[in-house]
Formats: C-alpha cells, sequence, structure tokens
C-alpha cells in the first residue's frame, strides 16, 4: 500500500509557514502529516543542542516518516525532511554527517514544497536565525536544484501559499 503514496517534503528556513502548510495539507488531502521531529527532539533538550544531536535528530525524522507513511492515504505530508538538517548542519557548523548525505540520496520524494520567507517573522524560542531567512532560502533552492528534485516555490498570503501547493500536488 506504501508504494502508492506519494510523498511531498515541506522546506524551506525557520519560520516560513512550513508546520502551518503541512497542517493545512493533510487536512484537505485527508492524510497524515509528519510534524517536525527536531521540534520534539529540542523541546526535550530545553533547545540545547550539537552538530552530533543533528544525526539522532534525522533519524527520529525517518522513523516518524516510516511509521505515519502506514496509515497514511493517497499523500503523507512530512513538515520538513532531511534536506532541513542538511542545510542547518552546513550553515551552522560548517559539516554534514555522512549518513545523512547518503540517506538524502537514498529517498525520493515526489515533490519539495520550498516555502519563501515573504512572510513575517514569529518568534520562537527554537528558532535561531531572524536575519539570515533570505541567505538560507537562496541555499535551499540552490541545493534542490543541484540534486534536480521537483519542487515549487510556495509564497504569498497563507491563503495564496495553500492554492499553490494544492495546484502543483494536484499535478502528480
Amino acid at each position: 500500500m506504501s508504494q502508492l503514496i506519494k510523498k511531498i517534503a515541506v522546506v524551506g528556513p525557520e519560520s516560513t509557514g512550513k508546520t502551518t502548510l503541512a497542517r493545512q495539507l493533510a487536512e484537505k488531502y485527508q492524510t497524515r502529516w509528519v510534524p517536525e521531529y527536531a521540534r520534539e527532539y529540542l523541546e526535550k533538550q530545553d533547545g540545547n543542542y550539537e552538530q552530533d544531536d543533528l544525526l539522532a535528530i534525522a533519524k527520529g525524522q525517518l522513523r516518524k516518516e516510516e511509521e505515519y507513511e502506514k496509515t497514511a492515504k493517497d499523500f503523507l505530508i512530512c513538515d520538513t525532511n532531511l534536506i532541513v538538517i542538511k542545510i542547518w548542519s552546513e550553515y551552522k557548523y560548517g559539516s554534514l554527517d555522512q549518513w545523512i548525505e547518503d540517506q538524502i540520496k537514498s529517498r525520493s520524494y515526489d515533490l519539495y514544497l520550498l516555502t519563501n520567507w515573504d512572510i513575517p517573522w514569529e518568534y520562537d524560542v527554537l528558532r535561531e536565525t531572524p536575519d539570515d531567512r533570505e541567505q538560507l532560502f537562496e541555499l535551499y533552492e540552490a541545493l534542490l536544484k543541484s540534486y534536480e528534485l521537483p519542487y515549487a516555490m510556495i509564497e504569498g498570503s497563507e491563503e495564496e501559499r495553500l492554492a499553490l501547493a494544492i495546484k502543483n500536488i494536484n499535478n502528480l
């Protein structure tokens, strides 16, 4: 059954509406959405982490995807994926664990929804880069292009973002 499931990854810098969009899409398509495991992990750590923690976060994210895929219907909406961890690790620490890179290359998603930074920053104790969203967005787009991954830019108001995402998903 899971072979029939199309996987959609919502990616982009912090505070660009990924979680909101993932929830809305899961509701629209009456399916499961995979929450960002990093949030769950970091809340248990009081927001403290080192680069090694990113590997644990990556493994936790993939476990959640595999678990949720079993009960998804038609689509599995992922609020983030390992590309987010890759960008963050390289941005913050200048390197990436090879296991994460290998997993990115060995797993496929049917569509990436790249959320633009054109909405206001919202404070959250776990967010770190209010002034770097444009730079991070450019890194996301460059990576998606260099890996030749299917993606759509999601921007505008909340309603426009949802409509763009639905249009691109329906085109699958």
